[in-house]
């Protein structure tokens, strides 16, 4: 892909960042993105790295590439629900690290260390 920017309509992104907790920072547009985010992760191992596909749908699941921890020092991982054309282009962890994460690494980059990140 070489747009640089995250198409909120297809991805789902949950992460947390320095001080705050697990959250949905992209939501595809999904009043509840936690139903398609439960679907496609149900049968996921808790791995640190992995990869499902699922009705067209993609699954990943990355430890931060900049090897980001939290103020807890956990690991930082960044799960994602992919949809459309970006999913069919992911058909791997490294894909996904390819594909997906240049698309929300610079936002990340300006939120992860804020009090109060956007949501959705």
């Amino acid at each position: 892909m070489s747009d640089s920017t995250a198409h909120p309509e297809s991805l789902i992104w949950a992460t947390r960042g320095r001080t705050w907790g697990f959250r949905f920072l992209l939501d595809a547009g999904l009043s509840d993105p936690l139903l398609a985010y439960e679907q496609v992760f149900g049968d996921l191992s808790d791995a640190p790295s992995a990869w499902n596909r699922q009705n067209g749908q993609v699954a990943l699941r990355i430890s931060d590439p900049l090897g980001r921890r939290d103020s807890a020092r956990r690991v930082v991982p960044h799960e994602f629900v992919i949809f459309g054309d970006l999913a069919a282009a992911v058909d791997s962890v490294e894909d996904g690290l390819n594909e997906v994460w240049p698309l929300v690494s610079e936002m990340y980059a300006r939120i992860w260390d804020s009090p109060n990140p956007p949501v959705g």
